[in-house]
């Protein structure tokens, strides 16, 4: 056997071994009682826009692809879905306290308008969740309300991060 077959043979068996260590996948079927619309009802069109372009990584419950179940490709999801969760999770956003919660809204709103969400990489293949004007006008306004009923509810420098 030459050295080009064994090292294929040698990746063909750890790519089969591989194939049984996956990650937990990012799934609930419970009610998630702190998620966002709780507290700031969103419309249906912003409801579906969220579920399509964000959900995926900032929630508590993903929608797996078929390649999901490949590995490695699996691994790479997994830390991708933390890490999002990590950074904004729509299903807990009510436990952050108000001045997070203000702050993320105005970060989903920043990395919107600059283009970094949803994920490239995540349109590539998700091409549903490339957001139209009219859906990222609607966001906006979504967001731009629940701020206002924040800005009501406590004092606006209480809310602000000082720099």
């Amino acid at each position: 056997m030459t050295m080009l077959r064994k090292i294929l043979l040698l990746l063909l068996v750890i790519f089969v071994i591989i194939q049984f260590f996956r990650p937990a996948k990012n799934l609930s079927d419970v009610f998630q009682a702190n998620n966002i619309e709780t507290k700031y009802p969103a419309s249906a069109e912003v409801k579906a826009t969220l579920q399509k372009a964000c959900y995926d990584c900032h929630s508590n419950n993903t929608k797996y692809p078929w390649y999901s179940n490949i590995q490695p490709v699996a691994w790479w999801l997994n830390k991708h879905i933390k890490d999002g969760k990590k950074e904004l999770n729509f299903d807990e956003f009510t436990n952050y306290d108000q001045r997070r919660q203000y702050h993320k809204l105005e970060e989903i709103e920043e990395q919107m308008k600059e283009g970094g969400m949803p994920l490239k990489s995540y349109t590539l293949i998700h091409k549903e969740a490339i957001l139209t004007d009219a859906e990222r006008d609607a966001i906006y306004a979504w967001i731009a309300a629940a701020r206002a009923d924040m800005e009501v509810a406590y004092p606006k420098d209480s809310l602000v991060r000082r720099r």
